[in-house]
């Protein structure tokens, strides 16, 4: 049935008016400047999130479907994650890593990282997206170079999602073998921002804002962003995204750039943010926003995660999706079980150990404690196979460091 008719609403200061095409010289200026238009791109995308009837977001499907395939044939690029530390100094609301959550805690050890690595070679794996919570204590002095520089021989394709840090530092990083940057806002809406961020580095909401910029100025040439849906309007938070992806394109146009919506999960660890069903992105809006995106953004990288059920993934497969994750774990040693030998909890910033005793009575857990739980929980080869049978080509590895390396004379 169509959806009640209404005139989409910005109740966040987010104005459609003519833009005058200045941009300065960091997109949390440029967000937060009271005389900021949207361009006539940003007012065509605002209006593809007006709620629409059956039969009109059935031809955005299509149209959305037709472009991608135009786009980028019938491949399907595969990831996965591989956490190396639960460690956090942030106190996030939403978030099972935040720092008084009671958590099994632990951080990888290098030869435990290329162990976790190593088995997802084995499943075919040749682009890793390397996690980890923001806790300097424990990853720092070197620890993520020493990450990529044991496992940029193996896997061509590594990305990071860690706390922001300054260009230099992502040009070291870089310079380790990293090549491609996550980094997602939570929320656009600032109020919600920092009534979410409670403490820690990260309630600093125009430090993550430029994190991008900062990644390109470092020579990351892969930058993803994104915003946890759940936590404020959903067709505000996807216009703001629009209008941040719209900014990178022209302000750091030699890079390319993904977007993902990762919608909250009921549980993430011991998390203590309640749901609001008004704020919920449905999955009727889910398919809406990607959708929207795609018609608006051609080129755009649009990532689906195991966040989602996997009848719904199979389903928006085809809609404009270009990277997905298959068979995750969210949890350090997720994958063989290392790192349950140094288990513990983490309070004031202090390391606390687990008695023995007490984890006999308790019965408690031999893992980390997952960041939350994924949905779709199927094997890597029965992903990989549901993609062969809807017509996709599943593309382990599109990316090698020989591409950029000078000919011989």
């Amino acid at each position: 049935m169509p959806e009640h008719r209404h005139s989409l609403v910005f109740p966040f200061d987010i104005r459609l008016r003519k833009s005058d095409h200045s941009f300065p010289v960091s997109f949390s200026a440029f967000f937060a400047d009271p005389r900021r238009g949207h361009s006539p791109l940003m007012r065509r995308f605002a209006s593809m999130l007006e709620p629409v009837s059956a039969g009109k977001l059935e031809s955005m499907a299509r149209q959305s479907s037709g472009l991608s395939k135009r786009q980028f044939g019938n491949t399907m690029r595969l990831f996965a994650p591989l956490y190396l530390s639960n460690e956090c100094v942030n106190n996030c609301t939403y978030c099972g890593f935040s720092r008084d959550n009671p958590i099994l805690r632990t951080t990888l050890e290098l030869d435990q990282v290329a162990a976790e690595a190593a088995h997802l070679h084995s499943l075919g794996f040749r682009n890793l997206l390397l996690v980890a919570g923001e806790h300097p204590k424990f990853v720092s002095d070197g620890y993520l170079q020493d990450c990529l520089r044991i496992l940029s021989a193996s896997i061509p394709t590594l990305g990071i999602e860690v706390g922001p840090m300054k260009d230099s530092q992502y040009a070291e990083l870089v310079s380790c073998g990293a090549e491609g940057l996550i980094v997602y806002q939570e929320t656009y809406h600032r109020e919600t921002y920092e009534k979410l961020h409670t403490s820690g580095p990260k309630r600093k909401f125009d430090w993550r804002l430029d994190c991008p910029e900062r990644a390109y100025a470092g020579g990351f040439r892969r930058i993803g962003i994104g915003a946890l849906f759940g936590l404020a309007d959903w067709r505000t938070e996807a216009l703001a995204l629009a209008t941040h992806l719209e900014y990178l394109y022209r302000t750091c146009w030699k890079a390319q750039f993904s977007i993902s919506f990762p919608r909250m999960r009921p549980h993430a660890g011991n998390h203590r943010h309640e749901l609001n069903p008004d704020l919920t992105l449905s999955d009727r809006h889910l398919v809406q926003l990607i959708c929207a995106f795609r018609l608006a953004f051609p080129q755009v990288s649009i990532v689906l995660s195991t966040r989602e059920p996997a009848f719904l993934r199979d389903h928006l497969f085809s809609l404009g999706v270009t990277h997905v994750s298959a068979g995750s774990h969210t949890e350090p040693g997720g994958y063989t079980g290392v790192g349950s030998n140094d288990l513990h909890r983490t309070i004031k910033g202090r390391r606390v150990e687990i008695d023995p005793e007490e984890r006999a009575l308790s019965g408690c857990s031999t893992k980390a404690t997952p960041q939350f739980e994924i949905d779709d929980d199927r094997p890597v080869s029965t992903v990989a196979d549901q993609l062969v049978n809807q017509g996709f080509d599943p593309v382990w590895k599109d990316w090698d460091r020989e591409i950029l390396a000078p000919a011989n004379p």
